[in-house]
């Protein structure tokens, strides 16, 4: 009888695809980010460009482990300081007679789930 034994997949895979898929996202399709850049920062399309491009290289450093811990310290800061885009987007939203309830529901309930993925990427930040 043969065993093979299987293991689950590396921790970082998650929040480096999300990062990825994201990070590609803000390429191909820039406008639903540009709407979400607050005002008060002017042309929204060199931050997309940006947060994109920060995104990407977080992904890339997660998939080394020898730059793992540098990119899972960026990553939580990434998610930090995209955090108030987010929540502009969700208050806009809810103020918004054109926007569904379905998609007020999810941009709110979505604001939480950020406290995970910044823990995740400290755990990462840390076991290396």
């Amino acid at each position: 009888m043969t065993v093979v034994e299987t293991s689950p997949p590396p921790a970082w895979k998650p929040l480096a695809l999300l990062f990825a898929g994201s990070g590609v996202l803000h390429f191909v399709t820039p406008k639903p980010y540009e709407s979400i850049v607050p005002r008060a920062l002017g042309n929204p399309k060199p931050w997309v460009q940006v947060s994109g491009a920060l995104e990407l290289v977080c992904a890339a450093g997660l998939a080394f482990a020898r730059t793992r811990r540098l990119a899972g310290l960026a990553s939580a800061g990434l998610l930090v300081g995209i955090y108030p885009a987010n929540l502009d987007m969700a208050a806009r939203a809810v103020r918004s007679p054109k926007a569904s309830t379905a998609r007020k529901a999810l941009l709110i309930g979505r604001l939480p789930l950020q406290i995970p993925l910044i823990a995740r990427a400290l755990r990462l930040a840390r076991s290396q």
